[in-house]
């Protein structure tokens, strides 16, 4: 008769359980951006061209930042803001190559174009102190040669970081191409890599 209870007790249970549905995330997406100010309203635009309007947000950072920008689609082109993370983000330099070129090497995560910039997703040895990213055009070069610069600025033994990083490259257009291709050397933990690149 107790074992009749146990079993009657434990369908009860068992049928609970089964009706209780666990609780639904909202679909979100990760990308990056760039902040755009219109008229004191802060918008996001993708890689893509697509421009995003926050339905609510108390980010303030600056016209042109870069960003990983994570969010949730409502209709058309209003989302909501999930969470919104500033990268690295400067101008291509046209001086100061080779003198100020810095060789440490790092670990490629992923690189691409996109949205006018040259993307990056790198790994380095990281324990305290900032380091110092650039990325540098050789304009004696026949080609377009750009050149990633990275210096641990004397950064003690740490441990595996990423780093986010995105470069305006609009300076390579001209009036006459469409597309523009370039090659990137990077210094890695395997020696230097020449990646090939096209800017459309």
């Amino acid at each position: 008769m107790r074992v009749h209870w146990l079993i009657r007790i434990l369908v009860v249970l068992l049928l609970t359980s089964c009706e209780a549905e666990p609780e639904r995330l909202d679909d979100y997406f990760l990308e990056f951006a760039t902040v755009k100010w219109d008229g004191g309203e802060c918008l996001f635009r993708l890689d893509n061209g697509r421009l995003l309007i926050p339905q609510s947000t108390d980010y303030t950072g600056k016209e042109g930042q870069r960003v990983v920008l994570s969010y949730t689609s409502l209709q058309g082109d209003t989302v909501k803001i999930n969470r919104v993370s500033e990268i690295f983000t400067a101008a291509l330099l046209t001086e100061g190559f080779p003198n100020k070129l810095a060789k440490e090497p790092v670990k490629i995560q992923s690189i691409w174009v996109g949205g006018d910039y040259l993307n990056m997703i790198i790994e380095t040895e990281y324990h305290s102190k900032p380091h110092k990213v650039a990325l540098f055009q050789d304009t004696t070069s026949p080609t377009i040669d750009l050149h990633f610069s990275h210096s641990r600025e004397s950064d003690p033994p740490g441990y595996p970081q990423i780093m986010y990083c995105s470069f305006l490259l609009e300076s390579l257009r001209t009036e006459n191409e469409d597309s523009i291709p370039f090659h990137l050397f990077i210094h890695t933990y395997d020696g230097l890599r020449e990646i090939p690149y096209t800017l459309n």
